[in-house]
């Protein structure tokens, strides 16, 4: 079916984060302190009040020995506890916050420890015969005011004292390699911890505001509405409800993707890297993290905004790898397994509990750290609430499919069980049509098990969906009775039951190809070509995109015979190459019904010529994004064989005497990759092509010189309007 769509920022998928910034000017009385811990000697707390610089904060180091399985040797920033050996099963984030609880008596939740950067370390032992080779993992804890030193509570045997000295003394310290200072490198990889302060601290909020600025314009503003014309008075209140459930799906979404951080601004622009930093995140108040003391209300912290977004997001642990994953599920029996790899759970550490809720269990012994929440569980309050809207909107829709859907996705929400509310998705036959639940697995980057919650909320264009119909009845292997541009659900059981469904967003779409697929065309495109650039070539190919994800492997058999996934079997690279596939295939499949006088012969150059504008576009949402890493292997396979053109003006042309087979040879490696599960080759392929080459450099440089937008950033004022009001009401939506 084809759709407009108003509602649901979260499941963007093309535009995943939108951005509010809040510019912080530097008068704010900032207090700096990082705690250095040496065993039997002094602690020292360092602080410096400046204007220009500041700091606040713990810095903890915690290494990792590469020799020892079972063992970790533990130093906390300066600190060696001649004890200090902890069990394998705890992370350095746990081990930093254990010992930090220990040796000073501050207990903190780990959303107060930023990792600001790892660093090798070689020891000699036994008179040099022996290399001892660790990875430090440097934590900082931000925090508002310093402490008052009769807040700590100092572990007598491992601490005899605690005062404050400047961080610059103690880079001096350090640099002239002060005996009673643990030795490190600030000419060396350890210096990162000074770079980072100063980079941190010194910036004016000018230049920040002005950078800041550079970096919202590569988002085109635009206003989506949607055409409300046709649907019943019911299904009009009963919207309301659906548009509060979605705005709390949103909140679900950001608290999977921006590591559970309650921020005053939210800012990934580029690769995954923070713009902003842990400096302008929001403050929390943790009045017994220490000992009380009179006249203060308590430790005050800044929520760590990471300076790389974690692969796995807040799915995982933070300082969770493949390696730990893989040795914890390869111990479970199969249903945990199962439930280890599902869309529909978070993994969790039981260390951080224990932490979390002071508990005196020292957790070690008995089974691994690693343990699965589901996600009914783990957002069960704010599921509830949507489930609550869900089931009033359902109670008042007319439709009836529409009803058993609502009622089914609001029952699902606190079952964690989306079989039947995602059957009844597909089954949905109504003029409002709701996409809602944990459904894309884009921000899972360390295997793409975990579904990320998305929100849609679509007003179904009739005239438009009933085009529609031609890719249904001739592209064969798309399955499913409707064609309802995302293509669900991702769900194995379904796809083979029941087949996917499709939904096309055409005002997104239109506002893509306006404001950054022209522009793009403009600046990139030679000019004898740029004429064959045109929506409806780019609308139709984005069909094709999505009914292609339905074509292909899903589920394979292995050479060993086990039957598997796709997914499954090629992990943290299924999405790219997924991508690559539906685009790809997408524009095979074009050609083909062209052949069959299915479509008019004049797609045949503008729809090349349109893929060409595209793949500069895609690619600028990064590397790290699965439809840029995809977009990237297609541009590069295309450009080897010769399909595209770069020409003296840095313009770029379609050679159609070689796209046609560039573009079957390309289908036919992704399907035979995918059909055989194979996942080195995957591998293989996305690191060959994958890549930014000479060619995407120049046009990249290009746009970024004339400032083309790199998405847009939509709002939607008719389901703004509906989040003011606490009961429905017809005049809001007439």
């Amino acid at each position: 079916m084809f759709k407009q769509q108003f509602s649901g920022d979260a499941g963007i998928l093309w535009s995943l984060v939108i951005f509010q910034f809040s510019i912080f000017s530097d008068c704010y009385d900032i207090y700096s302190f990082m705690i250095i811990l040496q065993h039997l000697v002094e602690i020292f707390i360092k602080m410096e009040i400046t204007i220009d610089l500041f700091m606040c904060g713990f810095l903890l180091s915690v290494p990792k020995n590469c020799f020892s399985d079972n063992m970790l040797p533990l130093r906390m920033h300066g600190l060696v506890t001649s004890a200090g050996r902890i069990s394998a099963g705890y992370s350095s984030l746990t081990t930093a916050r254990k010992k930090l609880q220990e040796e000073l008596g501050i207990a903190l939740p780990k959303d107060a420890f930023e990792l600001i950067f790892v660093f090798p370390q070689e020891s000699f032992m036994n008179d040099g015969k022996y290399i001892n080779s660790e990875y430090n993992d440097v934590y900082l804890v931000t925090t508002v005011d310093p402490i008052p030193l009769e807040a700590l509570t100092l572990e007598e045997t491992e601490v005899s004292a605690a005062k404050y000295i400047s961080y610059e003394e103690y880079k001096s310290l350090l640099a002239n390699e002060d005996s009673n200072y643990v030795p490190y490198d600030v000419s060396g990889q350890y210096g990162q911890l000074f770079h980072i302060i100063e980079k941190r601290y010194k910036e004016k909020a000018v230049a920040r505001s002005l950078t800041l600025q550079k970096q919202i314009s590569r988002y085109a503003a635009v206003s989506l509405n949607a055409e409300l014309t046709g649907i019943t008075e019911s299904d009009r209140e009963a919207l309301i409800y659906i548009v509060k459930a979605a705005a709390v799906v949103d909140e679900i979404f950001y608290l999977q993707v921006v590591f559970k951080l309650a921020l005053d601004d939210r800012s990934s622009l580029d690769d995954n890297e923070a713009f902003l930093t842990t400096t302008h995140s929001a403050i929390q108040l943790h009045p017994k993290a220490t000992r009380a003391v009179k006249g203060w209300k308590g430790l005050e912290y800044r929520a760590s905004f990471p300076i790389r977004k974690p692969s796995g997001a807040n799915l995982y642990p933070p300082d969770m790898d493949k390696m730990e994953f893989e040795k914890w599920k390869d111990n479970l029996e199969k249903y945990q397994q199962k439930e280890a790899t599902s869309f529909f759970t978070v993994i969790k550490r039981h260390s951080d509990f224990r932490l979390d809720s002071s508990s005196s269990d020292n957790g070690e012994g008995g089974g691994h750290d690693l343990y699965v929440v589901p996600y009914s569980e783990e957002h069960h309050s704010l599921l509830a609430k949507a489930a609550e809207f869900l089931h009033k909107a359902g109670d008042i829709a007319t439709s009836t499919s529409l009803k058993r859907l609502l009622h089914s996705k609001a029952d699902a929400f606190l079952s964690n069980d989306y079989y039947d509310s995602d059957m009844a998705w597909m089954e949905l036959d109504s003029k409002l049509d709701i996409t809602i639940g944990p459904y894309e697995t884009y921000e899972d980057k360390i295997f793409g098990y975990k579904a990320t919650f998305d929100a849609f909320i679509g007003v179904r264009d009739d005239e438009a969906t009933a085009q529609l119909k031609l890719f249904g009845d001739n592209l064969l292997d798309v399955k499913g009775p409707q064609i309802v541009a995302f293509n669900l659900p991702n769900d194995e059981r379904i796809v083979k039951d029941r087949g996917t469904s499709m939904v096309m967003l055409k005002n997104l779409t239109d506002a893509k190809f306006k404001l950054i697929l022209l522009p793009i065309a403009e600046v990139c495109v030679a000019k004898k070509q740029q004429e064959f650039v045109d929506f409806n070539s780019f609308f139709t190919h984005t069909i094709c995109h999505e009914c292609c994800h339905g074509i292909g492997p899903h589920t394979i058999v292995l050479p060993n015979g086990q039957k598997s996934t796709v997914r499954l079997e090629l992990q943290e690279l299924y999405s790219a190459i997924e991508e690559a596939k539906a685009d790809i295939v997408g524009l095979w499949a074009l050609r083909f019904l062209v052949s069959q006088d299915l479509l008019s012969k004049t797609l045949l150059k503008s729809m090349y010529v349109s893929f060409l504008a595209g793949c500069f576009r895609s690619v600028r949402f990064g590397l790290q994004e699965a439809h840029g890493k995809g977009q990237a292997l297609q541009f590069n396979w295309l450009y080897e064989k010769g399909a595209f053109s770069l020409h003296s003006d840095e313009t770029f042309s379609v050679d159609f005497s070689k796209v046609e087979g560039a573009v079957e040879s390309l289908s036919r490696e992704i399907l035979t990759i995918q059909a055989k599960g194979d996942k080195e080759a995957t591998g293989l392929l996305l690191q060959k092509y994958g890549v930014i080459t000479k060619p995407l450099e120049v046009a990249l440089r290009k746009l970024q010189d004339v400032q083309v937008p790199v998405d847009i950033a939509p709002s939607f004022p008719i389901a703004e309007e509906m989040l003011k009001t606490h009961e429905p009401s017809h005049h809001l939506v007439k």
